[in-house]
């Protein structure tokens, strides 16, 4: 257990994490890779090459650091951490390695400066922390192995059908192998696909259930990510696009992940989505009006243009069904052939607080999806139009900590 002599130990490297914590990780993760390579399947390693893996790692550990006498406020962080780790088959006994290369990366960024005193006390941090988060993710395999429905590990589902939704979005409908039950999961829940890529490194990715949990099948809407800059192409998304098609056989995890919209309540609820982030809401929107259909949804989507816009049709449709549901489209680009109100229904980008004030919608919650520019806009917006912090509710998609 953590003595205070060594969380004050802690607390005094902040300083340094904010200086160098990028130079940590990147340590971290090369002298990892390097002494155990078999563990770079359980990472996104497009995330490694463009450096954003190393950058989430180095903001967690900065804020492990400077939440070290009350660890109680990084609990929503804790809870994103532990599923996603679930969800790419991470276990106890990757901790140890973990916490080796962490401590070496630790004493050769600082030099004289790690002390004995130091790298015992971020020994104790560390191991504090695994601590917690094997505990809390044991927890969630327990569930998945006991769940009517559910699994544990990797389970074999074949794709019944493929649909286009876009120029770079399409939709896998999957069923398992076995014809065996599927969980009750929660729409705005993901699972991780497992694929073998062309050098026969196995990949890991997480994607969003697209679908209500009523159905006998699952549904992954999936963006094609092309290359772009110094970010690589995506390589399960594109070996989905290019290579899966129907009657193959691809692996999924137990559903996991808290993106859910609270059904004790009946107030108002505001999906905001931009690109690929529509992808939680579409399970959300059909579940909510199918159970709670007196429930007022305000559906708000942002895409650059009807070329690459998912799911429209269905989108309408939902929205010439359910009379408590409002739906606005947002385009960047509007073409010669765009109609208004069949294609999209404003040009421009969503602005949430705006939605908030002029619709009414205070006592509203407030559900974000999308790219992190996007997501970090509409949250700020909100709060300047008073929305508190706990109506707001958001899924960023990007690398996480595993």
């Amino acid at each position: 257990m953590l003595t205070q002599a060594q969380r004050d130990i802690v607390k005094s490297c902040v300083p340094a994490l904010k200086a160098h914590g990028l130079t940590l990780t990147k340590n971290f993760y090369s002298r990892m890779f390097q002494a155990n390579p078999e563990l770079k399947h359980l990472f996104n390693m497009s995330h490694q090459a463009t450096g954003e893996q190393q950058q989430a790692l180095a903001l967690a550990v900065l804020g492990y650091a400077e939440n070290i006498d009350d660890t109680s406020v990084l609990a929503p962080v804790i809870k994103v951490i532990t599923a996603k780790h679930v969800s790419m088959g991470i276990r106890a006994e990757h901790y140890p390695i973990v916490g080796r290369h962490l401590l070496a990366a630790i004493g050769e960024v600082m030099g004289s400066a790690a002390t004995t005193q130091v790298l015992e006390a971020w020994a104790a941090a560390y191991g504090q922390l695994a601590d917690a988060l094997i505990e809390a993710e044991q927890a969630l395999y327990t569930n998945a192995a006991t769940t009517k429905g559910g699994w544990s590990g990797w389970r074999p589902f074949r794709v019944i059908r493929t649909v286009r939704e876009s120029s770079e979005i399409a939709s896998f409908y999957l069923k398992p192998t076995d014809d065996g039950l599927l969980p009750p999961f929660q729409p705005g829940q993901f699972v991780s696909v497992r694929t073998m890529d062309a050098t026969g490194m196995t990949q890991v990715r997480q994607y969003s259930l697209s679908d209500a949990p009523h159905h006998d099948h699952l549904r992954l809407t999936v963006k094609r990510q092309d290359a772009s800059g110094h970010a690589p192409a995506g390589k399960v998304s594109t070996a989905l696009h290019v290579g899966v098609g129907e009657g193959d056989v691809i692996e999924l995890s137990f559903p996991q992940g808290h993106f859910m919209v609270d059904q004790e309540k009946d107030t108002p609820l505001v999906l905001l989505s931009g690109g690929v982030g529509i992808t939680p809401m579409l399970g959300m929107l059909g579940h909510i009006a199918r159970e709670q259909p007196k429930r007022l949804i305000h559906f708000a989507h942002a895409t650059r243009n009807r070329d690459v816009h998912a799911m429209n049709d269905w989108i309408r449709t939902m929205a010439e069904r359910h009379e408590k549901l409002k739906v606005e489209i947002y385009y960047e680009e509007i073409g010669a052939a765009d109609v208004a109100g069949r294609h999209y229904d404003k040009q421009g980008r969503i602005d949430a607080g705006q939605i908030a004030v002029q619709d009414h919608l205070a006592d509203a919650d407030y559900y974000i999806c999308g790219p992190r520019g996007f997501m970090s806009a509409q949250m700020a917006s909100l709060k300047q139009a008073g929305i508190p912090d706990s109506r707001i509710h958001a899924e960023f998609f990007g690398a996480s900590l595993g």
